[in-house]
């Protein structure tokens, strides 16, 4: 099979030596390795002081966009424009995040739908690919200085438990950042392989990975045989990890000095300034027995015996965690040959000693845990390159598959570098109401828009019982088989109304003619998110168009002029917004109708609750 390597910058095919680099993209730091002289290696930066670059972005009065250690530098002086833990919102909705908001500084947009999350720097509106591409563009501008090339392949670690939509926001923000990333690779098996583990096919393991970072946590018990890793369980916290031990710090310091936690939630700056100390303290707790420090006069003191303590039921709420994923992959501790330690945190001491009074054997802590899962991720990289050569790869799909949604988009189903064969479904469903026809059009392609795609068919679901738009759950499969042809599946989940159509994916394309979608689809990535971002807004903004007006239909009676009048004014600035090209506007306009209709839906739904219990005793 022919190869490529991209010269993204003149657009060129160049014919050298194949370098793909693996990437941890963290909720705390991020980190870039490659193979040298046949050894992973994380990237130092400039310095040559650490390999970690924090995953945080600041944006400057001036519009520049800062990412690392200069950026983890604002958290306090100027916390509303610097975000960070930008991973723990990937693939998320607010409705996902909103109880835990308090915990960032920044502001996370409330627009009342299921749409992804949405973060308001200034009067800009950014999404979390967006964000997570500015992190991994500075890594590859840190690798591309370390080895004075252009580097455009990569393989990107993620979370065991990440969903479709987490992993393919993971993918759009690698193409957003000029990278082509080949694969997915979940972060236990990639410490797996930095430990050397499955890379001797002969052998077979039954491991537990303990993955305890800066915002996450998570358990994964993972078999591995004839080089393949399986996934048998995994468990944790997505919102459990070494910010909790700081959070736990600063809680116990305001107790001691007295002080009012509301006004320090709302000293954005002096909240950040306790983080940092807190967080100071934890890693000198780890090999000292006390810590002394000070914030604006208050006194941080704090002994390891305390902080043990303090974070006690955090840890064992870790535990559990193990406890259940041993259960659901129905292993018993004897069953598990090595516990494999990852993420800064694990250097805590109790942490250490309880996981290994957990699983009854000495736990592996000796490659950095910080650095772990990137130095597998070049291993599999390495792989990937064919410089390992007695390793079997499987085959992959060649190109991205999926169908076109509203406003023409392509939503990808498949992704480019799935093993094949490979069955995947996910659920859609109408967009107006009564709609008994659904037309599903399959694409190939990298861009973002399917008029830059290659068509390979389209069928129509007839049959839908006529119901509001949105009720209908029509689920859409690809079954993808060992010879490349793909069937493409509809089902209409309420009524069982089906369809299917049957395409041969590649028919007719060369790896030329591949290499080249690829090249085109990376240099337009930016152009591409910024149409799609302005057509999802549209789409969007219509739908809330759609609610206020019904809104207003069903609730006259408990409306007064005033809050008519002024919604109808609202939502045609919403209307005004959407006929524009600024997406930015879009969404300030649907935030300002969100935050006025807000408790005027509140006020109809206990005035529904009222209404609906008259004459009825509870």
């Amino acid at each position: 099979m022919a190869k490529f390597a991209i010269d993204l910058k003149s657009g060129d095919i160049k014919n050298e030596a194949e370098l793909i680099v693996g990437i941890d993209l963290g909720t705390t730091n991020s980190l870039v390795a490659y193979i040298k002289n046949g050894q992973a290696e994380a990237v130092k930066g400039k310095n040559g002081k650490s390999t970690l670059v924090p995953s945080v972005v600041h944006f400057s009065p001036e519009g520049k966009i800062v990412v690392g250690d200069a950026a983890k530098e604002k958290l306090i002086s100027d916390p509303e424009n610097t975000i960070y833990s930008v991973k723990r919102l990937m693939g998320k909705s607010y409705g996902d995040v909103q109880g835990v908001q308090q915990y960032f500084g920044y502001q996370i947009i409330d627009n009342d739908t299921e749409s992804l999350v949405k973060i308001r720097v200034k009067d800009k509106f950014y999404t979390p690919i967006e964000l997570s591409a500015e992190i991994l563009k500075a890594l590859k501008n840190r690798i591309e200085e370390e080895l004075d090339r252009v580097v455009s392949k990569a393989v990107i670690t993620v979370p065991a438990y990440f969903n479709d939509s987490q992993r393919q926001a993971t993918r759009d923000a690698g193409k957003l950042a000029g990278l082509d990333v080949l694969r997915i690779v979940n972060e236990p098996t990639a410490a797996s392989l930095a430990y050397g583990i499955g890379l001797d096919q002969s052998e077979s393991h039954t491991i537990a990975v303990y993955d305890l970072g800066g915002g996450t946590f998570d358990i994964s018990i993972l078999r591995i045989q004839d080089g393949v890793f399986e996934v048998l369980a995994t468990n944790g916290d997505t919102f459990l990890g070494g910010d909790d031990f700081d959070r736990a710090i600063v809680d116990y310091w305001t107790a001691e000095n007295k002080l009012d936690s509301t006004q320090i939630n709302a000293d954005k700056e002096l909240s950040q300034a306790l983080r940092l100390q807190a967080e100071k303290a934890k890693k000198a707790l780890s090999s000292e027995s006390e810590y002394r420090g000070e914030v604006n006069t208050i006194s941080c003191q704090i002994t390891r015996e305390q902080f043990d303590e303090l974070i006690q039921p955090l840890v064992d709420r870790t535990i559990a965690c193990c406890q259940n994923a041993l259960k659901d992959a129905q292993v018993q501790l004897a069953d598990i040959d090595r516990v494999i330690m990852v993420g800064g945190s694990t250097r805590v001491p109790l942490v250490r000693e309880s996981v290994g009074q957990t699983f009854g054997q000495e736990v592996y802590d000796k490659v950095n845990p910080d650095e772990v899962v990137a130095l597998g991720a070049a291993i599999q990289a390495d792989i990937l390159a064919g410089n390992q050569k007695d390793i079997l790869l499987l085959d992959v799909t060649p190109l991205s598959l999926g169908i076109e949604t509203v406003g023409g988009l392509m939503d990808i189903i498949l992704p480019r570098n799935s093993k094949i064969p490979t069955r995947v479904g996910r659920r859609y469903t109408t967009s107006v109401d009564g709609q008994r026809n659904l037309k599903i059009a399959v694409y190939q392609g990298e861009r973002d828009l399917i008029q830059h795609n290659r068509k390979l068919g389209e069928f129509i679901l007839k049959g839908i019982p006529p119901m509001p738009a949105g009720l209908p759950k029509v689920e859409i499969q690809f079954i993808l088989n060992a010879d490349g042809i793909l069937k493409v599946k509809a089902e209409e989940l309420r009524s069982n109304v089906e369809q299917e159509i049957e395409v041969k994916p590649t028919y007719g394309i060369s790896e030329e003619e591949m290499a080249l979608m690829l090249i085109d689809s990376i240099q337009n990535a930016a152009d591409d998110m910024t149409v799609r971002a302005l057509l999802e807004a549209r789409n969007e903004a219509n739908n809330i168009v759609l609610s206020a007006e019904r809104f207003l239909g069903q609730n006259q009676e408990i409306l007064n002029e005033e809050e008519i009048a002024t919604t109808r004014s609202l939502t045609q600035a919403l209307r005004d917004a959407v006929a524009g090209t600024d997406k930015d506007a879009i969404n300030q306009a649907m935030e300002t109708l969100n935050t006025y209709t807000a408790p005027l839906a509140h006020r109809a739904m206990d005035f529904a609750l009222l209404e609906a219990m008259k004459g009825k005793q509870i």
